[in-house]
């Protein structure tokens, strides 16, 4: 009875010797490997902001090619740019969590199914960023599955549509999951945020239509995928009108007509 005491009493020493040996290397591992992560993630960012844009370059360094972009934080609610936070530092999707940072939607106004939305956000801007060539912002909404999330990049005229990209999302692949196809998204390229004869004020019309867009504001929709279509165009809407971006792309509009 003695010596089978023992050996389970051996036994318990030696599983939590394990445990606690494999717990210090799990450890060690995750703190050297978070530096690498989070460079990662940088990078990742990074090369969506560059794609977007039209500006990525395969074999040519991230850091390098990223040296023509210029973050710049903006207060949502002004159109304004601020040095309340870092846009280098500064995580829009994060600070929506916080209800010091951010404020609460109302169902009228939260059409793209954020519940909540940061005060401040952060733009990037291709060339001169007092005159820019292109501006790209991170937008976000609900989609069948999930939130998706991406950027999107307009031309400096605040109304012409560079490109658009989503690099987190839920959907069903071969369905909503096309958000991810080239060939889509390479139908928003010259799109308009608003009508001609409305640039500049009112509701943004870029919309996604079941078949055969024709209008400078229409996309084709995602075939068999209506409720993700319905998601991407209700979230582009919402950050392009004042409740998102609209007040701060106003001001390159104006620019734009002043200057003509």
């Amino acid at each position: 009875m003695m010596a089978s005491n023992n050996s389970t009493k051996k036994t318990l020493i030696v599983a939590f010797a394990l445990c606690i040996v494999c717990s210090v290397i799990v450890s060690t591992a995750a703190v050297a490997l978070r530096s690498k992560q989070e460079f990662n993630q940088e990078a990742d960012r990074k090369s969506n902001i560059l794609q977007v844009a039209g500006l990525y370059e395969e074999g040519v360094s991230i850091t390098e090619q990223f040296e023509q972009v210029t973050a710049r934080a903006v207060n949502l609610e002004t159109g304004e740019y601020t040095d309340e936070v870092d846009p280098e530092t500064y995580t829009p999707f994060e600070a929506a969590s916080d209800p010091a940072a951010s404020r609460t939607l109302s169902g009228e106004q939260d059409i793209a199914g954020l519940s909540r939305q940061e005060k401040y956000s952060v733009v990037y801007l291709v060339g001169d960023p007092d005159n820019p060539e292109k501006i790209i912002m991170p937008i976000r909404g609900q989609g069948l599955w999930g939130l998706m999330r991406g950027y999107i990049a307009l031309q400096g005229d605040g109304n012409t549509i560079e490109g658009i990209t989503f690099y987190s999302h839920a959907e069903t692949p071969g369905l909503g999951g096309e958000v991810d196809n080239p060939k889509w998204k390479s139908q928003w390229e010259g799109k308009k945020v608003y009508k001609p004869e409305d640039v500049g004020q009112g509701w943004p019309e870029i919309t996604l239509v079941k078949s055969g867009a024709s209008g400078p504001t229409e996309v084709d929709a995602l075939s068999g995928a209506s409720l993700t279509s319905r998601g991407v165009s209700a979230l582009v809407q919402y950050w392009l009108s004042d409740e998102g971006f609209g007040k701060y792309l106003a001001k390159f509009y104006d620019n734009t007509t002043q200057g003509a």
